[in-house]
């Protein structure tokens, strides 16, 4: 476990709460899962790598691009998906066949990486920014594993 990594899910943690505002990333006030992640890039480094345009609840589907797994490829570190640690950026298919579109960040691995004590947090649709457990059925929709890189370029 690094040091960045206790502190990305120290950060995850202060979202709890906030509501589940579509294409929001204010801390309190409302935000999606990929607003979620926007915050804490910058609470980390003072501000966004990239500017997003404007995205559907459907993401890319229609297209079939997998622009959420591309824009992680160019700002965050890829890991090994047996290599769960706490902080780690997850990103998910919700649906086989579908895009990936779903964002959380770990914060707890439990007493083995994928073990029953395994949690992540992330902003739900109709729930707002909760931890959740990383139960089975949610195991089987990551598709990438990413962490915060220490600094920024």
């Amino acid at each position: 476990m690094t040091a960045q990594g206790h502190r990305v899910a120290a950060l995850a943690h202060h979202w709890i709460g906030t509501p589940y505002v579509h294409q929001a990333a204010c801390r309190g006030a409302g935000s999606d899962c990929l607003g979620l992640l926007r915050g804490i890039w910058c609470e980390l480094y003072g501000a966004e790598p990239e500017l997003v345009p404007a995205y559907s609840m459907d993401w890319s589907e229609p297209q079939g691009e997998e622009r959420l797994w591309q824009a992680a490829l160019r700002h965050l570190l890829v890991k090994p998906l047996a290599q769960a640690a706490l902080g780690d950026v997850i990103l998910f298919r919700m649906r086989s066949g579908a895009v990936a579109k779903h964002l959380g960040v770990q914060s707890s691995v439990g007493a083995i990486a994928q073990g029953a004590d395994a949690r992540f947090i992330h902003a739900y649709s109709g729930h707002g920014v909760v931890e959740s457990p990383l139960s089975a059925p949610w195991q089987r929709r990551i598709v990438a594993r990413f962490q915060f890189p220490e600094e920024t370029v």
